[in-house]
């Protein structure tokens, strides 16, 4: 099945390129300086594909599948506002129906209003249930009690403290939480372990970026959402790719082609050299966070004392005995 979807996917590139006129224009600012035909770069560094009828299918599948046989058909989702989290809730809601899946809206004092107008506006749309839950007590109740003021641990503690609620609210409904983050964040360590990264199931988590904002855009998913720059909204003004210092266009194009096609680190770097210098180092540490950020993508380390250490010698698959 798993060859039979790349395959598929890769059909239909032209196609997957006409659609993203944004991504386009994104990718042509960053080689304006250049001097190579847009058309010779897409060649070597392609965006990754997707179709996204099938990619619907097999992720409703396999999400009911996952689902249903731990016993529920319920599942939870933080609902942020944003297009990977909207995108996994329209994708729940096509596996069990909006009936089965809670939306959990979750903003800090410093949440862009804008994001809860577009998560309920995604919920008019679907005749979604949710609930709304302020996390501005309890986070700054721990923020002034330690004094902490840093953006980066106040942002970790902001969505730790979402899961908390999150997993609390799946007990209390009986449900399994849904992940709702990306290909393109978990490669590059662009999530926090224990916070955004915690789920039960991930129906998006072998979706670059760019792939997520296709099948949002086929999924029907406001345009409100689809149009806006992406954001973890976990300060005022915050904004992802000023963060990470390109544009979503280009980590994908690098990451699938060092990641899926397998591509020589060299090679890649010789080729953007070659064709692109001015985006050498952007490439260099996009490549150098898929290795730093590993630690993130595995369980934790566990000191081998016996014969049989779990997930060493004693490995079950996860669905072992259901």
């Amino acid at each position: 099945m798993s060859t039979f979807y790349i395959q598929a996917f890769s059909n239909t590139q032209e196609k997957r390129d006409k659609k993203s006129n944004k991504e386009q224009k994104d990718f042509s600012s960053q080689v304006s300086q250049s001097k190579v035909p847009l058309s010779k770069l897409q060649d070597q560094f392609p965006l990754p594909p997707i179709n996204e009828r099938l990619a619907k299918e097999m992720i409703t599948d396999i999400l009911k599948d996952e689902v249903i046989k731990t016993g529920t058909r319920k599942v939870v989702v933080g609902l942020s506002g944003g297009i990977d989290s909207a995108l996994s809730y329209r994708l729940a809601t096509l596996a069990f129906g909006t009936e089965n899946v809670l939306a959990i809206l979750m903003p800090y004092k410093l949440s862009s209003s804008s994001s809860i107008e577009d998560a309920l506006e995604l919920l008019k749309q679907t005749g979604g249930q949710y609930e709304k839950i302020e996390i501005t007590s309890m986070a700054d109740a721990y923020f002034h009690s330690y004094h902490i003021t840093d953006k980066l641990r106040m942002g970790n503690v902001l969505a730790r403290l979402r899961m908390i609620v999150l997993y609390d609210i799946s007990a209390r409904e009986n449900a399994l939480v849904i992940g709702t983050s990306n290909k393109t964040e978990m490669l590059l360590g662009y999530s926090t372990l224990w916070g955004d990264m915690a789920s039960a199931v991930n129906p998006i988590g072998d979706l670059y970026k760019t792939q997520v904002r296709a099948l949002a855009r086929y999924l029907d998913i406001p345009k409100s959402i689809l149009d806006k720059p992406p954001s973890a909204d976990l300060w005022e003004g915050q904004s992802d790719e000023k963060e990470l210092q390109t544009t979503y266009d280009f980590a994908d194009r690098i990451l699938y082609a060092y990641t899926d096609q397998m591509k020589p680190e060299t090679q890649i770097l010789k080729e953007i050299k070659t064709n692109i210098p001015e985006q050498l180092e952007v490439a260099k540490r996009l490549m150098n966070r898929i290795k730093k950020m590993q630690y993130k993508r595995k369980l934790p380390i566990i000191v081998k004392l016996s014969h049989r250490t779990i997930g060493r010698e004693f490995r079950y698959p996860r669905d072992w005995n259901l």
